[in-house]
């Protein structure tokens, strides 16, 4: 069987997103009992936290996406783990877990945005299957982007208050399922001594055995 590293709906609070659908994602991703990594701005904790709360009762992993969205290939190395940290404070404040994968804002990361983050224990996070919802695309435009570019391995990017999003995700899930792929969280399938087998991030941001 396949797997795909889960869904990834990532929360930019400097766009003007809120959390006016995060319930009804918990709610579709649960109908198919499909675990999912949330990235989440400690912006976007501060203003909704019972929205961060409610992803992890949920059993979805809720990691960072930054405290602020700034963009870190232009910080110095102690600005982007100050940065870092400051993320990883208040989801642990909410949820009781700290995140151990952070997906760089606007997809940015350079050798020095990798060490830097390393340097926190934490571990950095691509995707390979960018969804585009963010365009607010139809459903049915969503949903022949990413199932026509999954492969095994993939991580896809969602986002959170686009137009069509939860319209999409119940075929998307429907149709991969029948595919044979299995959805599970970001850090089952990467993270060291998962699986048995350790992966590392291409420069696609496809995720491969080490």
């Amino acid at each position: 069987m396949c797997c795909i590293t889960g869904i990834c709906l990532c929360r930019n609070l400097p766009f003007p997103w809120g959390n006016e659908d995060t319930q009804q994602l918990i709610d579709i991703l649960g109908q198919y009992n499909v675990k999912a990594t949330f990235f989440v701005v400690g912006d976007w904790v501060d203003k909704y936290p019972d929205s961060v709360k409610a992803l992890a009762d949920a059993g979805h992993e809720v990691m960072n996406h930054s405290n602020t969205h700034a963009h870190f290939s232009q910080l110095s190395t102690e600005e982007i783990v100050a940065d870092v940290e400051a993320c990883n404070d208040k989801i642990e404040a909410v949820t009781g877990v700290r995140p151990t994968l952070i997906r760089p804002p606007y997809g940015e990361y350079d050798d020095h945005v990798i060490t830097a983050i390393r340097s926190t224990g934490m571990e950095p996070i691509q995707w390979d299957v960018d969804s585009l919802d963010w365009k607010d695309l139809s459903a049915g435009e969503i949903t022949s982007r990413v199932t026509g570019k999954v492969q095994p391995g993939s991580i896809v990017l969602f986002h959170n208050a686009a137009l069509h999003t939860p319209e999409a995700l119940p075929g998307i899930i429907e149709c991969l399922l029948q595919q044979g792929y299995t959805f599970v969280p970001i850090s089952q399938i990467i993270l060291p001594g998962t699986y048995n087998q350790d992966y590392t991030i291409d420069h696609t941001g496809r995720q491969c055995p080490a």
